[in-house]
């Protein structure tokens, strides 16, 4: 698998909750399928599908202990995305410093400038009229 499919496999399966809460889950330590099918009102073959899924990806890999063949968190896709991720970050960065600049003239304009209203002298209030029914 080349290093852009990796990524690609990788975000795909980020991209749903489910799979994110089975890393989640997977950052405190391996677990087997029963144990992260439990807080999930899904089939276990449902959480199977999302395993292959994180599988396929490099995000889990199966342990063998026995019988068990508990789950556990693999960093390298993680840390690969997060690489690529970073890469971006000073374009993010200098779009919110603009930001910043921007807003800090405006408010320095709003507090120099006095106090000015739309409405012309007199017509502080709004004058409510009854609607008249049909008779």
């Amino acid at each position: 698998m080349t290093p852009s499919e990796r990524l690609d496999a990788t975000f795909l399966a980020l991209a749903d909750p489910t799979r994110r809460a089975i890393l989640a889950r997977l950052a405190e330590g391996e677990a087997s399928v029963a144990e992260l099918a439990e807080p999930f009102s899904i089939s276990q073959p449902a959480i199977s599908k999302h395993l292959k899924i994180l599988e396929r990806a490099g995000l889990i890999s199966v342990g063998q202990a026995g019988q068990r063949r508990p789950r556990r968190i693999e960093p390298r896709p993680l840390a690969e995305a997060s690489d690529w991720l970073e890469r971006y970050r000073s374009i993010w960065e200098q779009s919110f410093e603009r930001l910043d600049a921007l807003l800090d003239e405006l408010q320095r304009e709003t507090a120099s400038a006095p106090m000015q209203t739309n409405n012309p002298p007199g017509t502080g209030r709004k004058r409510c009229r009854k609607a008249r029914r049909p008779r």
